[in-house]
């Protein structure tokens, strides 16, 4: 008997499995909080020169404060004051003629900044003026979270399938919640950055581990639904971070508010089971007996575990080093087949992560206000949902995931061509151009998860998001290119997302077909099963290539 069978003995999809959800949905729902938050708490408002030096000089006491900054800062060619420079002293004959500023002199800033703080009471760039020559270093924080994201996931990845899917959970939790808490203490932007490194890090377990509990408990028939379910948590999450934001202006508490949910998740963690998968292919068949009971109990098929000991679970998952050896990132290119799934799946990776946050980090580029644009973001997931659902489900993993990344580009391709003047299609098409991102990045999680095996599931998926958060901290710094040329940041953008797209129809389909649960299930064959209604009557192999 294979573990789908069993699987479909005490419930395949019922309480048990939605109460798995429902667990993972508190923790899940954090996590576009903070991938996210750098819009927000890195938002850089208007600006200008503290002129208080100029009028500690005298000469301004009689002038309005409009007049104030006509004869302290000059004026750019769109009539604004500019962000960055001040005049060495007052130009006074600018209050009758203000029309020509070529030949004044001028300086850069020399007492700070003044900010407009309609939007935010405070962020990064007006804590620590992070503006003018500084300005970058507000791109730079979503790089430096990133970074950790992905060394997080290469840690995760690994830690996950040596030592279980659930205790490594809880490390995320609480390692989560420390460092993002100290980093809204932080007293300088350094302690930040190093603390936004950690939170990254430990943040992104809850990312590739929930997803992999809930598909190893999940039958083949709803795998693709509860894929597809476990990512309404983001597209949830995307549409609150706006409104949290809105009624916290203050970045420090921003920060708070969007970690709370994982204290929450650390209690309701004691109710979450490992994988059963997991325990039986490391041989800790007691363990994964008392879960499997638990599962038949909530689904009442109670009966089945009655009839089967613990040890009757040992050729449920064949593998001959039952636990005795442990798995790392260099079996993913140890053998021919799983190094070409590495490969592929890496660049997938990179591509639909690179195009998401490309797109998603842009919230300020069509000149609408920034809450409503993160909301109309998020909003755009959820029908990219129900699109990608129906298109796994009819079209497979492969024509999906390929799809997806090609009309990403697509829309990409055709902004470049739109005029600036345009705004309403500009941002039509862009917004299209995200919910094609969100659906790929659904489909990518479930597909991954569907083509490396159990024993290097957390591995593969680890892997995957390692070279995708390379690609995610590449994408902010893409950004600044716009001053090389304009153009040049959605033109690479369209260009990856479309050779991603190309070369993700290389990869095998998964769809209706067994998970496998070690490395010689995908180097033979994986048998596509028919129905569990038949209790998985094999047929055709089907090869991994």
């Amino acid at each position: 008997m294979k573990f789908e069978n069993l699987l479909v003995e005490v419930g395949g999809f019922g309480r048990h499995q939605v109460m798995v959800i429902l667990l993972l949905v508190i923790p899940r729902i954090t996590l576009p909080f903070h991938f996210l938050l750098n819009n927000f708490i890195a938002f850089v408002p208007s600006h200008h020169c503290d002129i208080s030096v100029l009028e500690a000089e005298g000469g301004l006491e009689n002038l309005t404060p409009e007049q104030r900054l006509t004869v302290s800062i000059p004026s750019q060619e769109d009539g604004e004051l500019s962000s960055c420079q001040i005049f060495p002293e007052p130009q006074l004959h600018l209050l009758n003629d203000s029309s020509n500023m070529t030949h004044l002199p001028v300086v850069q800033c020399q007492g700070g900044w003044v900010f407009d703080n309609s939007s935010f009471s405070s962020t990064l760039a007006t804590e620590w003026d992070l503006v003018c020559d500084r300005n970058g270093m507000t791109k730079a924080t979503a790089t430096i979270f990133f970074i950790g994201v992905m060394v997080g996931a290469a840690l995760f990845g690994s830690l996950s399938d040596r030592y279980g899917r659930k205790r490594m959970l809880l490390v995320s939790y609480l390692s989560a919640i420390f460092f993002s808490v100290a980093s809204a203490f932080s007293h300088n932007f350094a302690m930040f950055a190093v603390m936004r490194f950690f939170t990254g890090l430990a943040i992104t377990g809850i990312s590739i581990i929930s997803m992999v509990l809930c598909v190893e408990w999940v039958d083949i028939d709803h795998r693709t639904l509860v894929g597809v379910m476990i990512s309404l948590d983001w597209s949830t999450g995307t549409v609150l971070l706006p409104a949290i934001a809105y009624l916290i202006k203050d970045w420090r508490y921003l920060v708070i508010a969007c970690t709370s949910p994982l204290a929450l998740a650390t209690v309701t963690w004691w109710w979450l089971p490992e994988s059963a998968r997991w325990l039986i292919a490391n041989g800790r068949l007691e363990e994964a007996h008392y879960y499997l009971t638990r599962c038949a109990r909530a689904n009442n098929r109670e009966q089945v575990m009655m009839d089967m000991k613990p040890q009757g679970l040992s050729t449920v998952i064949m593998s001959e080093d039952r636990g005795k050896r442990k798995y790392t990132y260099l079996d993913l290119v140890r053998t021919p087949k799983l190094r070409r799934l590495a490969m592929l799946t890496g660049i997938t990776w990179y591509g639909v992560a690179f195009t998401y946050y490309g797109i998603s980090l842009n919230i300020t580029g069509f000149g609408l206000n920034i809450y409503l644009t993160q909301m109309i973001y998020g909003a755009i997931e959820l029908p990219a949902k129900i699109l990608i659902y129906f298109s796994l489900d009819k079209l497979g993993r492969r024509f999906s995931q390929g799809g997806t990344l090609l009309a990403t580009g697509t829309c990409l391709a055709v902004n470049l061509f739109v005029p600036f003047h345009m705004t309403l299609v500009r941002t039509v098409v862009a917004i299209l151009g995200k919910g094609f991102s969100e659906a790929s990045f659904t489909c990518v999680f479930l597909y991954t998860t569907e083509l490396y095996p159990t024993v290097l599931r957390q591995n593969g998926l680890g892997y995957s998001s390692f070279v995708a958060r390379a690609g995610v901290s590449l994408a902010p710094l893409v950004m600044l290119l716009e001053g090389v040329w304009g153009p040049m940041p959605q033109v690479m953008f369209c260009c990856v997302a479309v050779t991603a797209g190309l070369l993700a129809l290389l990869l095998p389909e998964t769809q209706n077909v067994r998970l496998p649960e070690t490395i010689e299930d995908v180097e033979q064959t994986r048998k596509r099963s028919i129905s569990t209604s038949e209790h998985w009557k094999e047929s055709e192999s089907v090869p991994i290539n």
